[in-house]
């Protein structure tokens, strides 16, 4: 066996749940993989990237992260880059692939290269930008319309006959015009912020209640939903929390969230100190010692923000809950506190207190209204 696989070795013979291990380890597709990477002449992650793409593969991919045989490396970079090669195959101008080229690697991948770490959020929403752009591309080129051609009435009716996601599409334009690939003053209808449903104040107490007095979720589930309900915590950022984050103490238990540490109450304290004392996904060689509060099942990764809001959907939605939480919160303290306590940037926080004090508005207005239509005719 190579020398380098030692360390992997190791680890899965020093698994708690050794039958967990033998019953992966046995699948004829593992046991050809190993026993192939047991000889292969160099351990790389080239090595891997040569291999057919498959679940095994990255899995053992991480876990020799995460035992030291392989070093970390951007994956979300690597992953847009593969996917980004295939998108291009997708334009149907030479000229225009010349532009998307240029879009991927100058705006996109530039930035990502910059990041410590590509957040999937940003994965996500670079493919997407993308995606828009390719489409906008080809329409062109089926209506025999050139980029640097093109003008507002051609926007319009490609905006007007397809989905709503083609506003993304803003994006992508801004970009074109500066660097002079599209004509300057062309828009795309923005998106009207402000018209995702909301949790409604009894329905989130109804729901943290449930929570609180109730077993219908597990532990990290709870943890994770009263992040949620109480300081209106995106699961992304949910997902990536480690116990640096948090501290549980006998006395208090405190998480960080933005600049300052917030200390929970009991009982909304009870999941965090369970969670501490029982993780989970400690039994296999898989997180042998991660730092993340919501560990996944793959090698050193932290829960799939997907996956988690998902388990919680049994109880409320997450977005509606999450805004729902803001909007309640911008009443209560100034928005400076609020977006540096809970790690939010302040225009996000104003648009909400916005909104509230819009509705607060609209709801006394009602009420003095009706007073004056029930007051008594002298």
């Amino acid at each position: 066996m190579a020398t380098e696989l030692i360390p992997l070795a190791a680890a899965l013979k020093s698994m708690k749940r050794a039958n967990s291990g033998m019953t992966w380890i046995r699948q004829k597709h593992v046991t050809a993989f190993l026993r192939n990477l047991a000889t292969a002449p160099k351990i790389s992650h080239d090595t891997f990237d040569e291999l057919p793409d498959s679940r095994t593969r990255e899995y053992v991919r991480g876990l020799l992260i995460e035992h030291g045989v392989l070093p970390q490396r951007n994956a979300f970079l690597i992953r847009y880059e593969s996917w980004a090669t295939q998108a291009m195959e997708r334009v149907s101008d030479p000229q225009n692939l010349d532009v998307i080229r240029r879009y991927i690697r100058w705006h996109h991948q530039r930035r990502m290269n910059l990041m410590d770490e590509v957040p999937r959020g940003t994965f996500l929403r670079a493919k997407q930008e993308v995606t828009v752009a390719i489409d906008l591309l080809n329409w062109l080129t089926g209506h025999d319309i050139k980029l640097p051609e093109l003008q507002q009435s051609h926007l319009d009716v490609w905006q007007s006959e397809g989905p709503t996601t083609r506003r993304i599409a803003e994006r992508f334009l801004k970009w074109a015009i500066k660097t002079k690939a599209a004509p300057a003053g062309l828009t795309i209808v923005p998106h009207r912020r402000g018209t995702s449903p909301r949790l409604p104040k009894i329905g989130q107490d109804k729901a943290l209640q449930q929570i609180i007095h109730t077993n219908a979720l597990e532990t990290r589930d709870r943890a994770a939903a009263i992040l949620i309900l109480v300081f209106g915590q995106q699961a992304e950022n949910i997902a990536r929390l480690t116990w640096d984050d948090v501290t549980v103490t006998e006395d208090l238990v405190t998480i960080q969230l933005g600049t300052t540490k917030i200390a929970l109450p009991d009982p909304l304290a009870q999941p965090w100190r369970e969670l501490a004392a029982n993780p989970g996904h400690e039994l296999t060689a898989a997180h042998p010692n991660t730092k993340w509060v919501f560990r996944g099942t793959s090698p050193g990764r932290h829960i799939h923000p997907g996956h988690l809001t998902t388990r919680l959907s049994k109880l409320f939605n997450t977005l509606a809950a999450r805004l729902g939480t803001l909007h309640e919160l911008t009443k209560l303290a100034p928005v400076a506190i609020i977006a540096e306590t809970l790690g939010y940037s302040p225009t996000t926080i104003e648009r909400h207190a916005t909104d509230s004090a819009s509705a607060y508005a609209r709801y006394i207005a009602a009420v003095n209204e009706s007073v004056l239509h029930e007051s008594p005719r002298n």
